[in-house]
Protein backbone atom coordinates (compact mmCIF):
# COMPACT_ATOMS: atom_id res chain seq x y z
CA UNK A 1 0.00 0.00 0.00
CA UNK A 2 2.67 2.35 0.87
CA UNK A 3 4.31 2.33 -2.76
CA UNK A 4 0.91 2.72 -4.58
CA UNK A 5 0.56 6.10 -2.11
CA UNK A 6 3.97 7.37 -3.29
CA UNK A 7 3.28 10.28 -5.08
CA UNK A 8 6.30 10.06 -7.55
CA UNK A 9 5.33 6.49 -8.59
CA UNK A 10 4.96 6.10 -12.19
CA UNK A 11 2.67 3.16 -12.81
CA UNK A 12 3.94 1.93 -16.34
CA UNK A 13 7.08 2.23 -15.10
CA UNK A 14 6.59 0.51 -12.16
CA UNK A 15 4.98 -2.34 -14.66
CA UNK A 16 7.62 -2.38 -16.25
CA UNK A 17 10.45 -2.56 -13.33
CA UNK A 18 8.24 -5.55 -12.02
CA UNK A 19 8.25 -7.08 -15.25
CA UNK A 20 12.26 -7.11 -14.93
CA UNK A 21 12.34 -8.51 -11.52
CA UNK A 22 10.28 -11.15 -13.10
CA UNK A 23 12.47 -12.32 -15.95
CA UNK A 24 15.35 -12.20 -13.66
CA UNK A 25 13.71 -14.43 -11.18
CA UNK A 26 12.02 -16.83 -13.37
CA UNK A 27 14.19 -16.58 -16.30
CA UNK A 28 11.02 -16.71 -18.51
CA UNK A 29 7.36 -15.36 -18.56
CA UNK A 30 4.45 -15.31 -21.03
CA UNK A 31 2.23 -12.26 -21.81
CA UNK A 32 -0.32 -14.59 -19.34
CA UNK A 33 1.90 -15.07 -16.60
CA UNK A 34 2.92 -11.36 -17.10
CA UNK A 35 -0.64 -10.06 -16.62
CA UNK A 36 -1.58 -12.18 -13.81
CA UNK A 37 1.16 -10.50 -12.08
CA UNK A 38 0.87 -7.32 -12.98
CA UNK A 39 -3.15 -7.68 -12.78
CA UNK A 40 -3.68 -6.16 -16.07
CA UNK A 41 -4.91 -6.80 -19.29
CA UNK A 42 -3.11 -9.04 -21.20
CA UNK A 43 -2.62 -6.88 -24.11
CA UNK A 44 -1.30 -4.32 -21.47
CA UNK A 45 1.39 -6.76 -20.72
CA UNK A 46 1.98 -7.48 -23.93
CA UNK A 47 2.40 -3.67 -24.92
CA UNK A 48 5.23 -3.37 -22.10
CA UNK A 49 7.19 -6.44 -23.12
CA UNK A 50 7.11 -5.38 -26.79
CA UNK A 51 8.29 -2.20 -25.73
CA UNK A 52 11.05 -3.72 -23.28
CA UNK A 53 12.20 -6.15 -26.53
CA UNK A 54 12.99 -3.01 -28.40
CA UNK A 55 14.98 -1.40 -25.99
CA UNK A 56 16.97 -4.93 -25.46
CA UNK A 57 15.86 -5.50 -21.65
CA UNK A 58 13.65 -8.50 -22.59
CA UNK A 59 13.43 -11.09 -25.77
CA UNK A 60 11.54 -13.30 -27.06
CA UNK A 61 12.52 -16.73 -27.71
CA UNK A 62 10.44 -19.99 -28.64
CA UNK A 63 6.80 -20.19 -27.61
CA UNK A 64 6.03 -16.67 -27.33
CA UNK A 65 7.78 -16.95 -24.03
CA UNK A 66 9.57 -13.87 -23.05
CA UNK A 67 13.47 -14.09 -21.40
CA UNK A 68 16.58 -11.34 -19.60
CA UNK A 69 17.41 -8.90 -22.89
CA UNK A 70 20.94 -8.36 -23.90
CA UNK A 71 20.85 -5.38 -21.66
CA UNK A 72 20.04 -7.50 -18.40
CA UNK A 73 22.30 -10.21 -19.13
CA UNK A 74 25.18 -7.84 -20.40
CA UNK A 75 25.29 -9.94 -23.86
CA UNK A 76 24.96 -7.01 -26.21
CA UNK A 77 25.14 -7.13 -29.89
CA UNK A 78 28.65 -5.53 -30.78
CA UNK A 79 30.59 -5.44 -33.49
CA UNK A 80 31.94 -9.08 -33.37
CA UNK A 81 28.32 -10.24 -33.58
CA UNK A 82 27.60 -8.31 -36.27
CA UNK A 83 30.31 -9.09 -38.11
CA UNK A 84 29.20 -12.85 -37.20
CA UNK A 85 25.87 -12.20 -38.94
CA UNK A 86 27.17 -10.94 -42.34
CA UNK A 87 29.59 -13.72 -42.81
CA UNK A 88 26.81 -16.29 -42.22
CA UNK A 89 24.70 -14.60 -44.40
CA UNK A 90 26.96 -13.25 -46.82
CA UNK A 91 26.84 -16.49 -49.15
CA UNK A 92 23.34 -16.03 -49.29
CA UNK A 93 23.62 -12.15 -50.51
CA UNK A 94 26.17 -12.73 -53.18
CA UNK A 95 23.86 -16.07 -54.29
CA UNK A 96 21.35 -14.08 -54.53
CA UNK A 97 22.95 -10.89 -56.44
CA UNK A 98 24.31 -13.21 -58.61
CA UNK A 99 20.84 -14.85 -59.93
CA UNK A 100 18.92 -11.58 -60.13
CA UNK A 101 22.11 -9.28 -61.36
CA UNK A 102 21.07 -6.71 -59.41
CA UNK A 103 21.68 -5.22 -55.97
CA UNK A 104 21.18 -7.05 -52.59
CA UNK A 105 21.27 -5.43 -49.34
CA UNK A 106 21.51 -7.19 -45.73
CA UNK A 107 19.38 -5.18 -43.23
CA UNK A 108 18.81 -5.19 -39.67
CA UNK A 109 16.41 -3.33 -37.48
CA UNK A 110 18.22 -0.77 -34.99
CA UNK A 111 15.47 0.93 -33.26
CA UNK A 112 12.96 2.42 -35.72
CA UNK A 113 15.69 2.50 -38.25
CA UNK A 114 17.19 -0.27 -40.82
CA UNK A 115 20.86 -0.32 -40.94
CA UNK A 116 22.32 -1.59 -43.92
CA UNK A 117 24.54 -4.20 -43.23
CA UNK A 118 26.58 -5.62 -46.40
CA UNK A 119 25.79 -5.61 -49.95
CA UNK A 120 26.56 -6.96 -53.63
CA UNK A 121 26.15 -4.28 -56.02
CA UNK A 122 24.68 -5.58 -59.93
CA UNK A 123 26.65 -5.12 -62.82
CA UNK A 124 24.15 -4.12 -65.06
CA UNK A 125 24.99 -0.48 -66.94
CA UNK A 126 21.87 1.04 -65.20
CA UNK A 127 21.88 -0.08 -61.29
CA UNK A 128 21.29 0.81 -57.97
CA UNK A 129 24.29 1.88 -55.73
CA UNK A 130 25.43 0.32 -52.07
CA UNK A 131 24.02 2.10 -49.16
CA UNK A 132 26.25 -0.22 -46.45
CA UNK A 133 26.60 1.47 -43.53
CA UNK A 134 23.47 3.65 -43.83
CA UNK A 135 20.44 4.12 -41.60
CA UNK A 136 16.64 5.03 -42.95
CA UNK A 137 13.52 4.45 -40.92
CA UNK A 138 12.17 1.35 -41.83
CA UNK A 139 8.59 2.07 -42.66
CA UNK A 140 10.52 3.74 -45.68
CA UNK A 141 11.95 0.67 -47.14
CA UNK A 142 10.92 -2.21 -47.96
CA UNK A 143 13.10 -4.72 -45.72
CA UNK A 144 12.15 -2.34 -43.27
CA UNK A 145 8.84 -3.37 -43.90
CA UNK A 146 9.22 -6.53 -44.12
CA UNK A 147 10.49 -6.74 -40.60
CA UNK A 148 7.73 -4.72 -39.24
CA UNK A 149 5.30 -6.72 -40.74
CA UNK A 150 6.75 -9.74 -38.89
CA UNK A 151 7.15 -8.27 -35.74
CA UNK A 152 3.42 -7.67 -35.81
CA UNK A 153 1.09 -4.41 -35.09
CA UNK A 154 1.81 -4.31 -31.18
CA UNK A 155 5.50 -2.96 -32.50
CA UNK A 156 4.47 -0.01 -33.75
CA UNK A 157 3.44 2.29 -30.72
CA UNK A 158 6.72 0.66 -29.23
CA UNK A 159 8.47 2.36 -32.11
CA UNK A 160 6.97 4.96 -33.07
CA UNK A 161 5.00 6.40 -29.89
CA UNK A 162 4.28 9.97 -31.34
CA UNK A 163 3.45 8.68 -35.13
CA UNK A 164 5.67 8.05 -37.88
CA UNK A 165 8.21 11.02 -38.27
CA UNK A 166 8.73 12.86 -41.60
CA UNK A 167 10.91 11.95 -44.27
CA UNK A 168 12.57 13.40 -46.88
CA UNK A 169 10.53 16.88 -46.35
CA UNK A 170 7.06 14.43 -46.76
CA UNK A 171 3.97 14.37 -44.87
CA UNK A 172 4.21 10.99 -42.41
CA UNK A 173 1.32 8.86 -43.31
CA UNK A 174 -0.72 7.53 -40.43
CA UNK A 175 0.09 4.65 -38.47
CA UNK A 176 -3.56 3.53 -39.18
CA UNK A 177 -2.56 3.57 -43.17
CA UNK A 178 1.16 1.53 -42.24
CA UNK A 179 -0.96 -0.99 -40.27
CA UNK A 180 -2.90 -1.93 -43.57
CA UNK A 181 0.45 -1.71 -46.03
CA UNK A 182 1.84 -4.37 -43.13
CA UNK A 183 -1.16 -6.37 -43.54
CA UNK A 184 -1.06 -6.47 -47.46
CA UNK A 185 2.64 -7.43 -46.79
CA UNK A 186 2.28 -10.09 -44.06
CA UNK A 187 -0.27 -12.05 -47.06
CA UNK A 188 1.93 -12.09 -50.07
CA UNK A 189 4.92 -12.40 -47.96
CA UNK A 190 7.44 -9.11 -48.99
CA UNK A 191 7.39 -6.16 -48.99
CA UNK A 192 7.97 -2.87 -52.14
CA UNK A 193 9.43 0.01 -52.11
CA UNK A 194 8.00 2.83 -54.83
CA UNK A 195 10.81 5.04 -54.17
CA UNK A 196 10.13 5.99 -50.65
CA UNK A 197 13.91 5.95 -49.83
CA UNK A 198 15.51 6.53 -52.61
CA UNK A 199 13.88 8.34 -55.87
CA UNK A 200 14.00 6.79 -59.07
CA UNK A 201 14.67 3.11 -57.10
CA UNK A 202 12.43 0.31 -56.15
CA UNK A 203 12.96 -2.46 -53.55
CA UNK A 204 11.73 -5.29 -52.54
CA UNK A 205 11.99 -7.09 -49.37
CA UNK A 206 11.67 -9.98 -47.24
CA UNK A 207 12.42 -10.25 -43.61
CA UNK A 208 14.92 -13.58 -42.91
CA UNK A 209 14.89 -13.88 -39.28
CA UNK A 210 14.06 -12.68 -35.28
CA UNK A 211 16.58 -11.57 -32.39
CA UNK A 212 17.90 -10.04 -34.36
CA UNK A 213 15.38 -8.94 -36.85
CA UNK A 214 16.99 -9.36 -40.14
CA UNK A 215 15.98 -8.87 -43.91
CA UNK A 216 16.89 -9.22 -47.44
CA UNK A 217 16.09 -6.25 -50.42
CA UNK A 218 16.57 -6.41 -54.25
CA UNK A 219 16.73 -2.86 -55.54
CA UNK A 220 16.31 -1.76 -58.97
CA UNK A 221 16.19 1.21 -61.05
CA UNK A 222 12.38 2.10 -62.11
CA UNK A 223 13.27 1.78 -65.59
CA UNK A 224 13.25 -1.83 -65.19
CA UNK A 225 10.27 -1.95 -63.29
CA UNK A 226 6.65 -3.70 -63.77
CA UNK A 227 4.80 -6.28 -61.89
CA UNK A 228 5.99 -9.11 -63.57
CA UNK A 229 9.84 -8.18 -62.51
CA UNK A 230 8.28 -7.76 -59.04
CA UNK A 231 6.90 -10.56 -58.89
CA UNK A 232 10.01 -12.99 -60.48
CA UNK A 233 12.39 -10.87 -57.68
CA UNK A 234 9.58 -11.81 -55.03
CA UNK A 235 10.01 -15.60 -56.07
CA UNK A 236 13.86 -15.73 -55.57
CA UNK A 237 13.58 -13.80 -52.16
CA UNK A 238 10.99 -15.76 -51.06
CA UNK A 239 12.89 -18.70 -51.66
CA UNK A 240 16.40 -17.69 -50.37
CA UNK A 241 14.16 -16.79 -47.23
CA UNK A 242 12.84 -20.22 -47.20
CA UNK A 243 16.60 -21.46 -47.33
CA UNK A 244 17.74 -19.31 -44.90
CA UNK A 245 15.19 -20.94 -42.12
CA UNK A 246 15.51 -24.42 -42.91
CA UNK A 247 19.43 -24.35 -41.51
Amino acid sequence: MAQNADPYRVESVDRAMQLLDLLTERGALSVTEAAAELSVAASTAHRLLTTMTHRGFVEQGEKRLYHPGSKLTGQRADGNQLRQIVRTMRPHVESLAHRLNETVHLLILTGPDVRFLDGVEGTQWLRVGLRIGSRTPAFATSGGKAILADLGDASIPALYPTGLPRWRDQQPAPLDALRRELAHVRGRGYAVNFGESEPNVVAIGVCIGREPSLALSVAIPKERYDENVEKALARELLATAASIRSH
